[in-house]
């Protein structure tokens, strides 16, 4: 088992606090699927409703705002999943794979592992403390 600072977990921890970028880079094929099953969940809701009270002059907007908020939640089921892979939550033995391949390619480059550094030490600190385990504020 491995451990962090404030957690201990199956699988290997590759970063508590992942960029942005980095979390969607690392979606697996069945993120997306999660995401475009999501995002149809909406429209095949409304043609469901359509259906069994008679026809809407509203179904068009009805269908773009469903699209939409179906696309933002799919989208945000995906980046928790991605991300519980960096905390080492969940299966991630590819995600490890590829974080070893990276940082020893950066390494071998003589580039700094996660980009160069624009804020001040404590400003770093300060900001990694607000935004540790951000994406478990998706689900509550």
């Amino acid at each position: 088992m491995t451990q962090t600072q404030s957690s201990r977990t199956e699988y290997e921890v590759i970063d508590i606090d992942p960029h942005f970028n980095r979390v969607v880079k690392y979606f697996r094929p069945s993120d997306y699927a999660l995401w475009a099953s999501v995002t149809a969940t909406g429209p095949a809701f409304m043609f469901m409703m359509e259906r069994t009270g008679g026809p809407s002059k509203g179904l068009p907007i009805a269908l773009k705002l469903s699209t939409v908020l179906g696309a933002s939640a799919g989208f945000l089921l995906a980046y928790q999943r991605s991300s519980l892979r960096f905390w080492g939550w969940i299966e991630n033995y590819k995600e490890v794979e590829k974080d070893r391949q990276e940082m020893t390619k950066l390494v071998e480059q003589g580039k700094p592992l996660y980009g160069p550094e624009y804020m001040s030490e404590f400003n770093q600190k300060a900001s990694s403390w607000f935004t540790r385990y951000s994406a478990l504020k998706f689900c509550k």
